[in-house]
């Protein structure tokens, strides 16, 4: 899996997502010492309230942004985005109003919103291969659990010599570091932007994302992923304390449990995936997910529930880590961006549903009911992707095309060069001949359905 860091531009860059997400770990932290210093008591629903905010943003920013990034160069995109999360973050030791709190979250997460999906867009083009993009999917999960590992460890290790106020000066140093890190390697440039209308640019990713059946198949399986996920982050603490008598740090080893399952997951993909389609990968598991949190409700006991945390991570961990080499497989490199973001704002929007569904359920319900309500709901996702994600999906399909004529510039689809006959009015619109061909198979302005 390291081969892959020999790749200087992808070193660098993971470097700057390690960064990113340590800096972001710590911020997480010291919000929490944050909202008890202003809010006492009511710190808890403070900080719901802020990660609602967050959530939001990331659901409906995430689209805009990327219709933006492929208009602006990668790179400095990705720096002013890292400058200003920085700047964001600088001024949350000042706060001395609850409001602003959800102010700052509402903007740093409006700039994440458009990092994220920008970063995730550009790391398929850095690595052309495909076993190396795979090796960076398992990598980046890596990455992810380990931060939620060790985040919580080291901002306990610099709270005992410095105020949690530092902690947000941490942060943004990391953001800066990352920036110099995106600007010390060249990127490649996004391919062709069309001439479209802004809206047309901010809905194009969805249009791809829920016109292709894989990708449709993948935001099913969010779903199944969100709803167990909501089980764990929302009610482990709940489960621990109040159901098995735990502490503090029984509730940091349930979430650990989880983590390590995840990470197992990542370190063997690669080899796994090198042998097997995402398909039959992502949907093993979807179908651990329901079984999982079926088992977790109906046993009750410390040892056993330990143990499906761990599996509940690993199921997790394979729907989530082979989505990027969908999204690549589903779009060209120009759309990657707008596609990015659609996954990004779909997922989190499965997540805006699901936080509130585990919380609102087990304290009305109860937590065994709670199980089995998010079981059926990550088994109803399972199914559907299942049915709407076929079995057989190559790349390459064979399809015809009518006569049709439209309007784009020449020279951005090779495929179609011997049916076109372009006009000589040099405004790009031209005429489709009838044409059967076989080619790699993706939504675009050629191919608005896909073939049945």
């Amino acid at each position: 899996m390291l081969s892959v860091l020999s790749n200087r531009t992808y070193r660098h860059l993971f470097a700057a997502q390690v960064l990113s997400l340590l800096g972001t770990g710590l911020t997480t932290v010291a919000l929490g010492l944050l909202a008890y210093e202003l809010a006492g008591a009511d710190a808890g629903l403070v900080l719901g309230i802020a990660f609602t905010v967050k959530m939001l943003a990331y659901v409906g920013l995430s689209p805009i942004a990327g219709a933006l990034a492929g208009m602006l160069p990668r790179r400095a995109l990705l720096v002013s985005l890292d400058l200003l999360r920085a700047a964001m973050v600088l001024f949350l030791p000042f706060v001395t109003e609850i409001w602003q709190i959800y102010l700052l979250v509402f903007l740093f997460q409006s700039f994440s919103a458009a990092f994220t999906p920008t970063f995730q867009a550009t790391i398929p083009d850095v690595l052309a291969d495909e076993k190396a993009y795979t090796e960076a999917l398992s990598l980046s999960r890596l990455a992810y659990d380990l931060e939620a590992l060790l985040s919580p460890l080291l901002a306990g290790l610099l709270l005992t010599v410095l105020s949690f106020h530092w902690l947000f000066v941490g942060n943004a140093i990391g953001f800066l570091i990352s920036a110099a890190l995106v600007v010390s390697v060249a990127l490649p440039a996004f391919g062709r932007v069309e001439e479209r209308s802004f809206a047309a640019r901010v809905t194009r990713g969805a249009w791809i994302y829920l016109r292709t059946p894989r990708l449709r198949g993948l935001l099913a399986l969010s779903a199944a992923v969100s709803a167990a996920g909501a089980m764990v982050i929302v009610n482990t603490v709940v489960i621990v304390r109040d159901g098995f008598g735990g502490s503090n740090a029984d509730v940091a080893l349930f979430f650990a449990a989880y983590g390590a399952g995840s990470i197992l997951v990542a370190l063997i993909l690669p080899r796994l995936l090198a042998r097997l389609e995402p398909r039959p990968v992502m949907v093993t598991g979807g179908l651990i997910l329901p079984a999982a949190l079926m088992m977790a409700g109906a046993t009750g006991g410390y040892g056993p529930t330990l143990a499906l945390w761990a599996v509940l991570g690993a199921g997790a961990s394979l729907v989530q880590t082979p989505a990027g080499i969908l999204l690549r497989r589903s779009s060209h490199a120009q759309d990657r961006p707008a596609l990015f973001a659609a996954q990004f704002a779909l997922s989190h929007a499965c997540w805006l549903f699901a936080y509130p569904a585990a919380g609102w359920l087990g304290a009305r319900l109860g937590l065994e009911n709670t199980f089995a309500i998010l079981a059926v709901i990550a088994a109803i996702g399972t199914s559907v992707a299942l049915l709407v994600w076929p079995r057989h999906d190559p790349e390459e399909i064979e399809h015809e095309h009518a006569e049709m004529e439209h309007t784009h510039g020449p020279g951005d689809d090779d495929h179609h060069a011997a049916g076109l006959v372009w006009s000589q009015t040099g405004t790009g619109r031209h005429r489709h001949h009838p044409l059967r061909h076989t080619h790699r198979f993706v939504i675009d302005d050629h191919h608005p359905l896909w073939p049945r």
